[in-house]
């Protein structure tokens, strides 16, 4: 069975976009970036939300046709391109070869089709959607990146409390954090913490 994990770099005060929506702020370094590249590979599908996706695909996918790249941003985008990705949205009509569109009304259903299917991660970005599958997620992964935002989206759009409860984190030479947590109500066990 695979597990759901909604993992995004958010700044030190819980957001993923500045009240501009940019995300400069949360690009990594090489280290973190060599983190987020196993998380890539060890993917086996990236589901994303409609904007998360827009801003993905086009970058990642000519990233990985150049030769100019930085060894840790090939090695990304070759793993971003070659891992199955759904978008789930209600206003794209068509998606890109080797994308799947899913309508937002359906993510529920398929993403609990995916988890009993897969043998994997299935890697959820976006924190709208990431709402939308709050019950089927099994890991939240913060890469805490060392600045403060005041405002903008936040990772957790929230309904409901959601008590979590710390299974791992790694510390970077950046000042970059992942914390790793699980549900805690029912939670089962986790695997060991690699870091």
């Amino acid at each position: 069975m695979g597990r759901v994990i909604y993992s995004m770099h958010v700044s030190l005060d819980g957001y993923i976009e500045d009240h501009e929506g940019g995300i400069g702020f949360s690009a990594p370094d090489e280290e973190v970036h060599r983190a987020a590249n196993e998380e890539a590979k060890d993917a086996a599908a990236f589901l994303f939300g409609r904007r998360l996706h827009e801003s993905m695909e086009e970058f990642w996918t000519t990233a990985a046709r150049r030769d100019d790249l930085p060894e840790v941003a090939a090695e990304f985008a070759h793993a971003y391109v070659a891992t199955p990705r759904v978008v789930f949205s209600d206003t794209l009509e068509t998606v890109p070869e080797g994308v799947r569109l899913v309508r937002r009304a359906d993510a529920v259903a398929e993403v609990t089709r995916l988890k009993q299917e897969t043998g994997g991660d299935l890697s959820v970005g976006g924190a709208d959607l990431a709402a939308s599958l709050l019950d089927l997620i099994d890991e939240f992964r913060l890469y805490v990146m060392p600045v403060a935002l005041g405002r903008g989206k936040p990772f957790f759009e929230l309904q409901k409390h959601l008590k979590l409860r710390l299974i791992g984190h790694q510390v970077f030479a950046s000042g970059t954090v992942c914390l790793r947590y699980e549900p805690a109500d029912g939670a089962a066990p986790a695997p060991p913490d690699g870091a």
